[in-house]
């Protein structure tokens, strides 16, 4: 069994053992921050923390009214920027905290005023030591390459961050996110049958939205990495202004497609990807009824989202939804004869300035 198959399993308690032993720390951290809450966030990352970082830019805003953007690290360490930092929040992100170009804006923004955060696999990496305050993803050593758990897990250590910001959620609420994942690992067998029926694609769209769309970035670097697939991210809203263009009979589709405020648009999209006779592979749950009409081949995660009132109805669909698409990934490559724990050409940890 490869590492990555074995590191997805994982998931559920990796996730259960981050909540314990952070939780107690982010309650510190909203004092904290109670006392000086920042008029706007920079979330820092490279690769899949990246990816993780959109999430949270769309979950902080959503969730806590304070504006969010995505770090340019090369603006602080090709070009030696200094913007005004004054009273915001930086929050460096990196699974294995060694990440050069994360690491400089953290401590940049440090000098510039900034009150700074580090989100890490790794206690005592450099982004642990620059930042002011540290929420550690407790997923244990990753060896795969491809990383797959210390995703999920950093999309729980953003989750914290709202709540420790204001965030109308209870901190109870996200013990539900380890029993979601293990849900979602119920899929293992039905997207390796999955798999089977893609062995000779070659390129592939992968669309999501609002809280989704850093999933439909996640999935399409892991085709890319593990499977060597040209696999284009897209929002839906972004795919109707042009790259639908590319759709032609049989050309593939992912969707990740919850129920709530983003399936008007996913539903506009779908109708237009079947004029086209596109090949669709969406990803949803059981709150979503309208799905299993309007796809020809459907994961349908047992959720049970819909027995409990939350708001938006989507907040804790990332987390369970990537790890089918993990699945999908490591099955896929293994179909195409490739090593999903070795990609060519790539190093676990990656330094960029």
């Amino acid at each position: 069994m490869s590492r990555m198959r074995e590191e997805i399993r994982e998931q559920p308690a990796a996730l259960e053992r981050t909540l314990k032993r952070e939780a107690p720390r982010t309650a510190h951290l909203r004092r904290l921050l109670e006392r000086r809450r920042p008029r706007f966030i920079v979330l820092a990352a490279r690769g899949t923390s990246d990816n993780a970082a959109h999430f949270g830019r769309y979950l902080l805003e959503i969730c806590t009214g304070i504006p969010c953007s995505l770090a340019a690290p090369s603006a602080f360490t090709v070009y030696g920027a200094s913007p005004e930092l004054k009273d915001s929040l930086v929050v460096g992100i990196s699974q294995s905290g060694e990440s050069t170009d994360t690491n400089l804006v953290v401590e940049r923004a440090r000098q510039l005023g900034a009150f700074t955060i580090g989100v890490t696999n790794e206690a005592r990496s450099p982004l642990a030591r620059l930042a002011e305050h540290v929420i550690l993803v407790h997923a244990g050593r990753e060896r795969s390459i491809a990383a797959t758990k210390t995703y999920t897990g950093q999309l729980l250590a953003l989750y914290l961050l709202a709540w420790a910001l204001g965030a109308k959620f209870r901190l109870d609420d996200l013990e539900r996110l380890p029993e979601l994942a293990a849900t979602a690992l119920a899929t293992e067998r039905e997207m390796a049958q999955l798999a089977g029926r893609y062995r000779f694609m070659s390129d592939a769209a992968v669309v999501g939205r609002g809280l989704n769309y850093s999933n439909a970035l996640e999935l399409a670097l892991k085709l890319i990495e593990t499977c060597a697939i040209v696999a284009d991210p897209f929002s839906s809203a972004d795919f109707l202004h042009g790259p639908i263009a590319m759709v032609e009979r049989s050309f593939p589709v992912f969707l990740f497609a919850p129920g709530g405020p983003t399936w008007e648009s996913m539903k506009q999209l779908l109708d237009k990807l079947a004029q086209r006779k596109a090949e669709i592979l969406l990803i949803t749950d059981d709150s979503n009824r309208e799905a299993p009409r309007l796809a020809p081949r459907v994961v349908r995660l047992a959720l049970g989202l819909s027995r409990r009132k939350i708001s938006p109805p989507d907040l804790y669909t990332p987390v369970p939804y990537i790890i089918p698409a993990q699945l999908f990934a490591c099955s896929l490559a293994e179909e195409k004869g490739l090593d999903p724990d070795r990609p060519r050409g790539l190093t676990k940890v990656t330094k960029t300035v």
